[in-house]
Formats: structure tokens, C-alpha cells, sequence
């Protein structure tokens, strides 16, 4: 499959689950066909795709979790992957040595392309709103205090080195999420 097809692919799942299809869509009506051979046509049941029912990663006091649904961002290839944002957090400013595709699954999920945390820079991007995170281009994220949890889908060619910034924009050493290098959610 080319490259573009898979992106395609990516973004035509990501549409589905945004328009919020149900688990008895998944099941189907009575007379409805035996699902495709996996072996075949490895399938996402829709129930399991619901952020309710995702088994998400990390730390929900950090502010963020994701799920990788394909591959890995830190290695070659494509990979996908569903991340939430908790309201009240949002990450430091910052930039990715690849492109990156990301569609609002659910929530409002806000960023900015200052080189400084100031939550007034932040533009709402809403469900169903598909962006092009460019290369080399400084931005931070995340959900405002107030609202519910953004969930997006992001995807992708790896490897991807994140590098953070100061608000000068220069790269901070690596390892380095800001200058007092400490977590942080919204002031």
C-alpha cells in the first residue's frame, strides 16, 4: 500500500470514529454477513474504539494518555495513535523532525504556535477538525481548564525526535520539557 493510501486509510477510520459510530453498529442486524477473516482483514471493533472503552496509557495526573493503534512513532514506518488530553493541561512549546497528521476525534482540543505558554495564544480546534503538524514548526497543545478531555488521532512516518523550546524559540538540551524541566498544567 502507498504511502498516501495509508494516510487515507488512517483518516477514514478516524472520521468513523469521530462521527461516533455505536457498538451495535459493529455487531450489525441479525442477517448481517460473518465478519471478514482477521488472518485476512485484521479489524478495530468499533466498542473497543470508543474513548470510553480504550485501555489508555500513562498517568491521568500528568495531564495526557494515549494508545497506539499501529506501529511507533520512535521507529520507522507509520504509526497511529489516539492521545487525550485532560482539561487544565497542555504541553510546553515545541517542535517534531516530521510531519504529523492529527484529527479531533472528540472534545476541543487547542493549540498555539507561540515559542511562549500564554493560554490567550491557544486556537480552538474542534471535533472533526483534521491539521498538519509541520516539521520543524514550534507549537504546544492540550485542553483548557473548563472544558472536557480532547481526544485526537495522530499519525505518521517515524522516526520523530520532539525537541523542546525556550521562549526565544531555541531548543532546550534534550530531556528537557522547559526551562525549570518540571511538569506543568495550565496558569
Amino acid at each position: 500500500m502507498k504511502p498516501a493510501s495509508k494516510l487515507q486509510l488512517l483518516l477514514g477510520i478516524a472520521i468513523l470514529v469521530g462521527f461516533g459510530i455505536s457498538g451495535s453498529m459493529a455487531q450489525g442486524p441479525a442477517d448481517a454477513p460473518p465478519p471478514p477473516d482477521p488472518t485476512h482483514i485484521p479489524f478495530f471493533l468499533t466498542p473497543m474504539a470508543l474513548p470510553s472503552n480504550i485501555p489508555w496509557k500513562g498517568d491521568p495526573a500528568r495531564g495526557s494518555q494515549g494508545y497506539s493503534l499501529t506501529g511507533d512513532s520512535n521507529k520507522p514506518g507509520l504509526y497511529a495513535g489516539l492521545g487525550k488530553w485532560l482539561p487544565g493541561h497542555h504541553s510546553h512549546p515545541h517542535f517534531h523532525s516530521q510531519t504529523r497528521y492529527i484529527y479531533v476525534v472528540s472534545g476541543t482540543w487547542w493549540v498555539s504556535s507561540s515559542n511562549r505558554e500564554d493560554v490567550s495564544t491557544m486556537y480552538p480546534m474542534h471535533a472533526g477538525t483534521f491539521v498538519t503538524d509541520v516539521a520543524n514548526t514550534v507549537h504546544w497543545d492540550g485542553a483548557k481548564a473548563g472544558d472536557e478531555p480532547a481526544v485526537i488521532l495522530l499519525f505518521g512516518r517515524g522516526p520523530v525526535v520532539t525537541t523542546y523550546v525556550d521562549e526565544q524559540g531555541k531548543p532546550l538540551p534534550p530531556g528537557t520539557t522547559d526551562a525549570n524541566t518540571s511538569a506543568q498544567s495550565q496558569r
